[in-house]
């Protein structure tokens, strides 16, 4: 059973603006960052954290080299406090319609770092001009994704997530194949306009530890008996073009980011010249929120843009 919030008297539950606190401290793990999303100043914010602290009964962050740290008291409570923070916010902004023009609204998606690169600027671009009033928080994929749709504290997941099954609704945006890049001044490969499995197999890589798909990519290359000579390792897209565009490296990468990336760093894209299982892309939301007036709206806006995009290719 989760714990409820708090075990006190209800005259000494939290006030509203101090849960809202809490939960912008446990995300940003930072008092001036909570205080400039919060838009109050940092003593302020520092003063709400003291009285939090003493109606909780806990010190509910800790300062750290990597930021305030949440205790397992905080832990603890952090579901229960974001499900009365959507509650009272469905309470207070429920009506038949969404007004994108008029909204008060933040939405959390869950996305991979790949969708940071190459959904997430045209998203965000689209909600500004629509919906004014409107924030988006971009969450992890990963294991607690099912849970967080399920409770309301993620309204959205996008991108290759084949183990949220029960409740979750989805629908395919677009489908992936697999491509690879390489420098535009290639010594070997620069002026090819195909590249073969042994040419692929000759050179070295990159490889991007927790990659879209990544699973996929390893079987089919064992599959082939192709061995990598795996030069370098990166736990993310971040930086990725520069060294591909600055060395002699390959990179293998589902289509969209590879042919972002490509178009951001001048960079030479091949078909991959091994066969790799294609995956899709999907947009995914818990049946608990199928109707809500708002998923619904950005769940329109998620397929227009890229479901209409992926059909004009």
């Amino acid at each position: 059973m989760p714990p409820s919030l708090p075990d006190l008297n209800p005259d000494a539950l939290p006030e509203l603006k101090l849960l809202r606190l809490f939960d912008v401290l446990y995300t940003t793990h930072s008092v001036t960052r909570a205080a400039e999303q919060l838009g109050q100043s940092q003593p302020t914010v520092s003063i709400w954290l003291g009285r939090l602290r003493a109606q909780l009964r806990d010190p509910l962050f800790v300062r750290t080299p990597a930021g305030m740290q949440p205790t397992p008291r905080a832990d603890a409570l952090i579901g229960p406090t974001r499900a009365i923070l959507e509650s009272l916010r469905r309470l207070s902004s429920w009506e038949g319609e969404f007004d994108p023009a008029k909204a008060q609204r933040r939405f959390r998606i869950c996305m991979t770092d790949a969708s940071h690169i190459t959904l997430l600027p045209r998203l965000l671009a689209r909600v500004r001009a629509e919906a004014p009033g409107v924030q988006l928080a971009a969450a992890r994929m990963d294991g607690h994704t099912a849970q967080a749709l399920e409770s309301g504290e993620a309204d959205l997941a996008v991108g290759y997530a084949p183990w949220l099954e029960s409740g979750i609704y989805q629908q395919t945006l677009y489908p992936q194949d697999w491509v690879c890049l390489c420098s535009q001044n290639h010594p070997r490969l620069g002026q090819r306009k195909t590249m073969g499995q042994a040419n692929y197999q000759a050179e070295a890589h990159v490889t991007i530890a927790a990659g879209t798909g990544a699973h996929l990519l390893e079987a089919a290359l064992n599959r082939a008996h192709v061995d990598r000579s795996i030069q370098l390792e990166l736990p993310s897209f971040l930086g990725l073009a520069p060294i591909i565009s600055a060395t002699d490296l390959l990179v293998t990468l589902p289509r969209q980011i590879g042919e972002t990336l490509a178009s951001m760093g001048g960079l030479k894209v091949f078909t991959c010249p091994v066969p790799v299982p294609g995956f899709d892309v999907k947009q995914h939301w818990h049946a608990r929120y199928h109707q809500d007036a708002g998923s619904r709206w950005l769940r329109g806006v998620m397929k227009d843009l890229f479901l209409r995009a992926e059909r004009a290719r």
